[in-house]
């Protein structure tokens, strides 16, 4: 497998777990979601938004946006589970479209992030593996979270491999999305 097909399942597996996850939590109130909980930002509210905000900057950047800096710190939190689930959809699915038309040279492209007192470079292949890293690290403070909720932490790792095609049917069914497109091969069986 080429490393922009990897990037690219591994968005859509981003935007998966970010599906699965919000999904679950869509039964909490706003005081749930706000609820003081232990962890570095201190509520599934402030761990999420962090990531999406991120997410923003980095994405941003990818597509070469100006003044990267200054939208990250102008960023406004959403208040609710279901404004946050609908912002990251629409930033998810701009790192999907991005991964899509990724080529191989562009993997080696560089990326220029705006720091406010200078521009950090490096490659779109790096800063995509930081992203993604970012995002599994701070989904699994928030699933951390859930422990300390009514809702059962839903499982979130399931999306990377074809052969793990039976534990997504429902997700990629509400996402309008087909294995074979995603993955654009025939899934792995097992022989056993």
């Amino acid at each position: 497998m080429d490393l922009p097909r990897h990037l690219s399942i591994q968005a859509h597996a981003n935007r998966l777990a970010n599906h699965r996850l919000h999904q679950a939590m869509g039964v909490l109130g706003r005081d749930e979601f706000h609820a003081p909980r232990t962890s570095f930002f201190p509520s599934l509210a402030a761990t999420l938004n962090h990531l999406l905000a991120v997410d923003l900057y980095y994405i941003g950047a990818l597509y070469g946006e100006p003044g990267g800096a200054q939208a990250f710190e102008q960023f406004k939190p959403a208040d609710t589970v279901l404004e946050l689930a609908e912002r990251q959809a629409a930033s998810d699915q701009r790192l999907i479209d991005y991964c899509l038309r990724l080529t191989p040279a562009g993997c080696d492209a560089e990326v220029a992030m705006d720091r406010g007192d200078h521009v950090q470079r490096d490659a779109a292949g790096h800063v995509l593996s930081h992203l993604f890293m970012h995002q599994t690290h701070h989904r699994g403070q928030a699933h951390a979270m859930l422990s300390g909720t009514a809702i059962k932490p839903p499982q979130l790792d399931e999306f990377l491999m074809p052969s793990d095609a039976h534990y997504r049917v429902t997700d990629m069914q509400l996402l309008g999305w087909r294995e074979e497109d995603v993955y654009r091969q025939a899934a792995v069986t097992t022989g056993s």
